[in-house]
């Protein structure tokens, strides 16, 4: 007979059933029972119930809270890169709309340390293009400023930044900041086409298309001074590069994809053959441009661009002017962005927020919440046009709420709402508080314009571009503080509960208004009232149980759930519940 050692038992049964055996081998002397019946393994206690989190966030790309800032008008971090290239600031506002006003990066990595944006639950940082821009100004509206390229959307070389915004040193300390706070950042690119050239850009590039004195150029005489006739042009960006009706390119044509947008030279994006760098880049000193073998126009930008995201890890872009690229190149740039990031996150585990890919969103004229087909050509999601049209509901927002949350409901986000933008309007400065209340509450992703959290005022308004009025310096010094508050707490709020982005949405009551919000996939719920005000007796529906404690967000009183409904004393305007935190009853 074997020992008792080589009984063939796993482990456990043996720990198990050795005390019986020991018995057995007791009573029966040396003889030990020729089988042995093994004893059921105890019950495993019942687990306790365990609450449900008080806050689930979600993927960045399931929630995602974009802010949206031009960084030239956000926050001065470094006086020394202004005046970059020659750039100057004019006598009067007016005159003024249209230069370089200061802000850079240094500036948004200062605000990044201070917590303006997480305590806002901002968790991307969408920037204006940092590359550098022509270097001067061209004639803006109807002659009536200097139009510099501030913005972002008038670029000369897409492998360096421009002197204005910092150093790469300044970009990568951005980057860090933000990431270590789970903060995102994305860069607004263009494949669409690159600035003009300029007076002060083809003085500096040595392009030799200006009548003497063009340094003299005033607002009246700007285009006197070039002459657009010279096959000097050829040395800019040339004919194999863009379509810009000079001598020697070709025209722009006559659709979507071809034509000059704003008369900007259109990138060849849609070309098969080849190319060599332009003859100006090519002699230009600082550029990181080379000749790369076998590359089509296309090849180049995404390749530009792309570089970015593996040298700093940039987490995403949007993508201006979508409408006038084939959807195919916005398709190659996105995949070859994902590789870079994942190149990026392989090389700096430390540095990375998470295992997240690249995202994408893209601003297409006029396009509306739903899913369309450029999502399948690179896009995660899409800017929302259809939101600030419908500013009349954000007061009652039921129905808006409703129509959105059925696309979104169970899906990332596909839609990037906002209530204003650089290209169209700022949101009326008196209705922020409903306003902001109907953003960051609706079902999607949401963009927040910078400014809008603290009633930044319009700037003056050029008759024939009014959209630089939308673009003003941030308002640090007359912030609105009840403003700033509300949007802190909702925004915080949201960050916390990915119900909000893409849960199932139903209607509780109307008086006041209450709705909820449940993720089912998560567990996440919520329930928001609207236009509470005293002692409020609020249904909670399905969104949390009987006995469950729950918190405000809004006020951070807490209740129970006592027959379907919770009782706040003090309630209003607005009321943010979610479940109470561990311990806190």
């Amino acid at each position: 007979m074997r020992s008792l050692q080589d009984l063939p038992m796993p482990f456990a049964a043996r720990h198990l059933l050795s005390p019986l055996l020991l018995a057995l081998l007791a009573a029966c002397g040396s003889t030990a029972p020729t089988a042995v019946r093994q004893a059921p393994a105890p019950a495993a206690p019942a687990a306790a119930p365990q609450p449900a989190p008080a806050a689930v966030s979600g993927s960045f790309a399931d929630n995602p809270i974009v802010y949206f800032v031009v960084t030239d008008r956000f926050e001065n971090g470094n006086p020394g890169n202004d005046n970059s290239y020659g750039r100057s600031r004019e006598a009067s506002a007016r005159e003024d709309v249209g230069t370089f006003h200061g802000g850079d990066l240094k500036g948004l990595t200062h605000k990044l340390r201070q917590g303006w944006f997480k305590e806002l639950g901002v968790n991307a940082l969408w920037i204006t293009a940092p590359y550098e821009q022509i270097h001067g100004w061209v004639v803006g509206g109807n002659k009536e400023f200097k139009h510099y390229a501030y913005h972002g959307y008038y670029a000369l070389d897409y492998t360096v930044l421009d002197r204005s915004m910092g150093t790469p040193d300044e970009l990568r300390e951005l980057v860090d900041t933000a990431h270590a706070q789970g903060i995102r950042v994305l860069f607004d690119v263009v494949l669409n086409h690159p600035g003009y050239l300029d007076i002060r850009t083809a003085q500096d590039l040595g392009v030799k298309v200006l009548w003497p004195n063009a340094e003299n150029a005033t607002l009246r005489n700007y285009h006197s001074f070039i002459d657009y006739n010279n096959f000097a042009f050829g040395d800019w960006w040339g004919r194999d590069w863009v379509r810009a009706g000079l001598p020697g390119y070709i025209d722009g044509g006559r659709d979507d994809l071809t034509s000059q947008l704003a008369y900007l030279p259109d990138f060849r994006t849609d070309s098969t053959e080849p190319v060599k760098l332009p003859k100006f880049l090519r002699s230009k000193p600082d550029t990181k441009a080379v000749d790369l073998p076998n590359t089509t126009v296309r090849g180049y930008l995404v390749k530009w661009l792309t570089d970015w995201v593996r040298e700093y890890g940039i987490d995403g872009f949007r993508a201006d002017t979508v409408k006038h690229v084939e959807p195919a190149a916005w398709a190659e740039l996105k995949a070859e962005a994902v590789k870079a990031l994942a190149d990026w996150k392989t090389r700096n585990p430390a540095r990375k927020i998470d295992d997240a890919p690249f995202w994408m969103v893209g601003e297409y004229w006029g396009h509306g919440p739903e899913r369309g087909k450029l999502h399948d050509a690179g896009f995660d999601a899409m800017i929302n046009f259809d939101f600030q049209e419908r500013a009349g509901q954000y007061a009652q927002p039921e129905k808006l709420f409703a129509e959105y949350a059925k696309l979104q409901a169970g899906k990332p986000a596909q839609m990037l709402n906002y209530i204003s933008s650089h290209d169209t309007r700022l949101s009326d400065r008196t209705r922020l508080i409903e306003s902001g209340a109907a953003l960051l509450l609706a079902p999607g992703a949401v963009q927040i314009y910078y400014g809008d959290e603290t009633a930044r005022p319009a700037g003056p308004v050029p008759g024939s571009d009014p959209q630089q009025a939308t673009r003003s310096d941030m308002n640090w010094a007359s912030a609105d503080a009840a403003v700033l508050a509300h949007w802190r707490k909702l925004g915080s709020f949201r960050a916390r509960h990915v119900a909000l982005a893409r849960g199932e949405h139903q209607k509780l009551s109307d008086a006041p208004y209450t709705f909820a919000r449940v993720d089912r996939a998560s567990g996440d719920a919520v329930v928001v009232a609207m236009n509470a005000a005293g002692a409020a007796s609020l249904p909670v529906g399905t969104a949390f149980a009987e006995g469950q404690a729950v918190r405000d967000a809004y006020s951070g009183t807490t209740a129970i759930v006592r027959n379907g409904s919770v009782v706040l004393q003090g309630a209003g305007p607005y009321v943010l519940l979610e479940r109470a935190p561990a311990g806190l009853r």
